[in-house]
């Protein structure tokens, strides 16, 4: 009975690990679906409305053209973002999300109060709602919570960054800067590319298009003085990845 019960500790020593890769490599392909979800919804509203997702808050708010719905996120020594950016309005993904899902709850966001977005009342992003309020407290749980904000398979929210200007160019906060996005001079990883600056030092890494989404993957870290490629950036999905 005791050499049953160590074969069986052993076989389960083996196989625990193996389970655990599986779940995260489903977690990962979920939030890659997601993530490329969310750009194509982004992607075919624009089409319809020739204007981005974004509410009249943030279009104020926005800069040189950008505007970037984040989140809070750790790092090795702090948060970030440590402050709000653009100061003084810094408001997670619930905004598009609204939108997106022609939800009008003004208690939530007036984003999208009497269809003011989204007219044609379309419901592009077609996404799980998971029923978590957080007045409860505890853990996020993935997916549309009834704060409306999305998160990821990890419970962290998305982070989406829209060209305002239709110059087809989008400069995320944190992938715009060079200890992180710098590969070779002014060519960035995952194609991000600096515009502005030859020799790559300045924060301005970009990506060509309208619309970037990322998610900070299974740690929930990011580290603005790390390479994307290494470190607890290496695990974040990219849309432009």
């Amino acid at each position: 009975m005791l050499v049953i019960i160590a074969i069986i500790g052993i076989l389960a020593s083996l196989l625990l690990p193996a389970i655990a890769a599986a779940k995260v490599h489903a977690q990962k392909t979920q939030a890659r679906v997601q993530i490329s979800d969310l750009v194509n919804d982004i992607q075919k509203y624009d089409s319809d409305y020739s204007r981005m997702p974004i509410s009249t808050n943030a279009q104020a708010a926005a800069v040189n053209g950008q505007f970037t719905y984040g989140g809070i996120f750790q790092t090795p020594n702090n948060t970030w973002p440590q402050t709000p950016l653009p100061a003084n309005y810094y408001p997670s993904n619930n905004e598009v999300i609204a939108i997106l899902m022609d939800i009008t709850n003004t208690t939530v966001t007036p984003a999208n109060a009497n269809h003011q977005k989204n007219p044609q009342q379309t419901l592009y992003l077609n996404a799980k709602m998971s029923g978590w309020d957080p007045s409860q407290g505890g853990k996020p749980k993935p997916g549309v919570g009834n704060d409306l904000i999305y998160r990821d398979p990890w419970g962290n929210p998305y982070v989406i960054t829209l060209d305002l200007n239709d110059d087809n160019s989008c400069k995320d906060p944190f992938y715009s800067l060079s200890a992180v996005s710098k590969e070779n001079n002014s060519t960035g990883y995952n194609g991000l590319v600096n515009p502005s600056d030859s020799t790559g030092n300045s924060d301005d890494f970009r990506f060509h298009g309208n619309a970037m989404v990322w998610s900070a993957g299974p740690d929930g870290k990011i580290d603005p003085g790390n390479p994307a490629n290494s470190g607890v950036n290496k695990d974040n999905i990219l849309s432009w990845q």
